[in-house]
């Protein structure tokens, strides 16, 4: 496994995103120790785990919500360690969360012009967007590529949990990301939503890097060309999706002894 994790991660320059030694301590309490990792630009990886390997913990880092006590984190090429959240955002990092962030009394198209204007530089205008506006275009490209067009008039709070989370993905491509996270988008979905979920993933542009978080491994699997492993807030395993799949030690400490 060895020369699979030198290949995957020895592209330090020219990466999207890269952790070097990055430990985050909560009083005595190490939630992450010494993780390093390199993505490249484009690169889809998911990063699984147990309930308590550290994977939320280490998009908080990666995010600014919790920096990290030390390591440092570059976002194509530039430091970003002690840079605040909104620093990130506006270099292109995004993120999704375990619980959706909406706007439940808002529309469909409504909560995804909203990001869109939350990005733009003319966020603070009090001007009425016309017919032609240029966000209001996007917004309607984003609502199709999330697959809602037909619920776009309908308020956030009666739409499916599925739906909601295909909002979400919606609202973190809101202006041009070049890298976004993904904190377990399949939780809670249905198997026809899931399915609709792998369509979605597969299908943003190829330029749009991610990370995704999921306890589900056959969504996983599918949408990533690359895993990390984590175990007590530690890199376990790397690997190709096939090769994490059929290993002895990912089956017994993660699956249970078997996975089909």
């Amino acid at each position: 496994m060895d020369s699979v994790a030198h290949r995957l991660s020895a592209v330090g320059a020219g990466a999207a995103l890269e952790l070097r030694g990055v430990t985050r301590l909560f009083g005595a309490l190490a939630a992450l120790t010494d993780v390093t990792i390199t993505v490249r630009p484009g690169e889809r990886r998911a990063v699984l785990g147990s309930n308590g390997a550290g994977k939320t913990t280490l998009f908080n880092c990666i995010t600014g919500d919790f920096p990290p006590s030390s390591g440092t984190i570059r976002f194509f090429g530039e430091d970003i360690t002690q840079f605040p959240p909104y620093e990130r955002i506006r270099r292109g990092l995004r993120r999704t969360y375990q619980i959706s962030a909406l706007f439940p009394g808002l529309t469909v198209q409504d909560n995804v012009y909203l990001a869109c204007r939350g990005v733009s530089r003319g966020r603070f205008s009090f001007l009425r967007p016309g017919q032609n506006d240029a966000l209001m275009h996007a917004t309607d490209t984003l609502v199709q590529a999330v697959h809602l067009s037909a619920v776009k008039d309908q308020r956030v709070a009666e739409l499916a949990h599925g739906q909601q989370r295909q909002l979400e993905i919606a609202l973190a491509l809101a202006g041009a990301p070049r890298f976004i996270l993904f904190d377990e988008p399949a939780a809670g979905l249905s198997p026809t939503e899931r399915r609709e979920l792998i369509e979605i993933l597969t299908s943003l542009p190829s330029h749009i890097g991610y990370i995704i978080i999921e306890h589900d491994m056959d969504v996983a699997l599918r949408v990533v060309e690359s895993v990390t492993m984590m175990h007590n807030g530690r890199i376990f395993k790397e690997g190709l999706p096939r090769e994490i799949e059929s290993d002895p030690e990912v089956q017994e400490l993660y699956l249970g002894g078997g996975h089909e």
